[in-house]
């Protein structure tokens, strides 16, 4: 198991080979409007499949709020 960083809190992935997409699927995030930052990086959603996380990453996730 991978323990990160989330949004400032500790989140422990339930597997040890795990990329963002896996990350985004398990905080129930698939579909939604948002941006991933990986360790002081924004990966893009191209890339989230391809993306590696290792214990100890630090991960921002914004969601895109629409509004007027």
């Amino acid at each position: 198991m991978l323990s990160l960083i989330v949004n400032g809190s500790p989140h422990v992935c339930r597997s040890s080979a795990a990329t963002i997409a896996d990350l985004v699927r398990e905080l129930d995030l698939v579909d939604k409007r948002i941006a991933v930052e990986r360790n002081g990086e924004i990966v893009p959603r191209s890339r989230h499949t391809l993306t590696p996380l290792a214990t100890g990453d630090r991960i921002e996730v914004v969601s895109a709020v629409g509004g007027g």
